[in-house]
């Protein structure tokens, strides 16, 4: 039984070192979310002054090391506008430790969701 538990603490804790080990890129200030709105803002989605930053939210989905200090990244970002809509997107880029932007975004604007929550 203590060894299953120390087995389990074990994995626990690598996971999250790995985990931490990982570039941080999420948030309303970090790249992965200011390149997503100017693709949006360029395509004509939506423009600074219907956004609601304070409510906007970015959540890395994946985070993968594809080199030395090199990492392929996965977020959702959530835009909220001011009139309580949403609109959501994947983006897809390379960060390293030093700098979240080691590639362009590539966004990918999620039209509607099916089922799930």
């Amino acid at each position: 039984m203590i060894r299953s538990l120390y087995v389990a603490a074990t994995c626990i804790s690598w996971s999250v070192v790995a985990v931490a080990g990982h570039p941080d890129c999420a948030g309303v200030e970090r790249w992965p979310t200011r390149m997503a709105f100017a693709h949006l803002k360029n395509a004509g989605l939506t423009s600074y002054d219907r956004l609601d930053f304070s409510k906007t939210k970015t959540v890395r989905l994946a985070s993968e090391q594809i080199g030395q200090d090199l990492y392929r990244q996965i977020h959702l970002v959530i835009f909220a506008e001011k009139d309580g809509e949403t609109l959501e997107v994947v983006t897809e880029s390379d960060a390293s430790m030093e700098e979240c932007s080691m590639s362009d975004v590539e966004v990918f604007v999620i039209s509607r969701r099916l089922g799930g929550r």
